[in-house]
């Protein structure tokens, strides 16, 4: 890379509002916080944040199998209740954003902003009263399934499963779905199987998200998106976050990098264009110290971020400029296209 194309992409870096669409950090934070430690993010992760330019984090609520079904409340409230301490404790350099005011405040400040989103709907079971409750503790983004099933509908696997037949989106997802765009939320449809898709497409009135998937003529998972799934979320205004996990980026590890990540930003540029892209790492290494080595032991393949950490988010915004894309699109995938549907759903 020249001198010039250097300081355009140093440039972009201070210029652009980064976005990372999903980041898993919370259930860590709650661990780490029942151990006494406080500051999480201000120690852990807020480093690599500053390093890599990100100005924003999505921070999902994810309840793992072992707390479901009896727990999975209870631990999404410790994962929000970390993350409001956290605020507090580090209110100088970090802040819970619940409106685009709040967002334009914590840049204004010069701190990293989050925004809450539930990743499975199943902290809520059946009880609909409860969405209120968690949109008033700041989530503003809805992803209605992981890979699993529950009251709104079917997950898509990570890789085939022994099931019987797959469903769409249930009559309580029918209702979830209107009542949470009703006040002011955002539908995720990453995780959700191929016939829920379809059924909130049909549903959803506002622009819809797949916060953290790419392009299944690329990787062929049942985690990414179809051409015509793409399409689909384009028309609706919508944005696709690209995922960097190894599984999601190629059909094998060894094509797992940064350039086939790209790959998917070029892909749906060409099939919808580039105001439909944006960044969801959904960066999971740091998390594998939870995951035990017997599971590992007979996984098909091991899961690795293509993308090393939020530090490395310039190596994304240099291959976007050394792919040839304008300013203007490359501030859009960085950040402005996911902030774009806040600014159409949020109240």
């Amino acid at each position: 890379m020249g001198v010039q194309a250097a300081e355009r992409v140093q440039q972009l870096q201070r210029a652009a509002q980064i976005i990372d669409g999903h980041f898993d950090l919370l259930m860590d934070v709650e661990i780490q916080r029942s151990r006494g430690r406080k500051r999480v993010i201000e120690t852990d992760y807020l480093p690599a944040f500053e390093q890599g330019g990100v100005k924003t984090i999505v921070a999902a609520i994810f309840v793992d199998n072992e707390f479901l079904p009896e727990m999975g409340l209870r631990k999404a409230l410790n994962q929000i209740s970390a993350m409001h301490e956290e605020a507090l404790e580090s209110s100088d350099k970090i802040m819970l954003c619940k409106t685009m005011e709040d967002l334009n405040t914590a840049r204004e400040q010069g701190k990293v902003a989050f925004i809450l989103s539930l990743e499975g709907a199943e902290p809520l079971s059946n009880d609909l009263s409860l969405l209120r409750i968690f949109y008033e503790l700041g989530v503003r983004l809805l992803g209605l399934v992981w890979s699993r099933r529950n009251y709104v509908g079917d997950g898509s696997f990570f890789s085939p499963v022994r099931e019987g037949k797959k469903g769409g989106i249930t009559d309580f997802g029918v209702r979830l779905i209107e009542e949470a765009e009703a006040m002011g939320m955002i539908i995720d449809v990453s995780h959700l199987n191929d016939e829920g898709f379809w059924d909130v497409m049909e549903i959803a009135k506002k622009p819809v998200i797949a916060s953290h998937s790419n392009c299944r003529s690329l990787a062929n998972s049942m985690r990414n998106l179809t051409d015509e799934q793409i399409k689909a979320l384009a028309v609706r205004n919508g944005v696709i976050g690209m995922n960097a996990n190894n599984f999601f980026t190629a059909d094998s590890d060894e094509e797992a990098n940064v350039n086939s990540l790209l790959n998917h930003v070029d892909y749906i540029a060409k099939l919808v264009g580039a105001e439909h892209v944006g960044l969801g790492l959904d960066l999971c290494d740091d998390f594998m110290k939870y995951v035990s080595p017997e599971s590992l032991k007979h996984a098909p393949r091991k899961p690795f971020d293509v993308v090393k950490g939020h530090q490395s988010v310039p190596q994304l915004t240099t291959g976007l400029v050394e792919r040839g894309y304008t300013d203007e699109q490359i501030e859009g995938i960085l950040g402005k296209n996911f902030e774009r549907v806040y600014q159409d759903v949020w109240k």
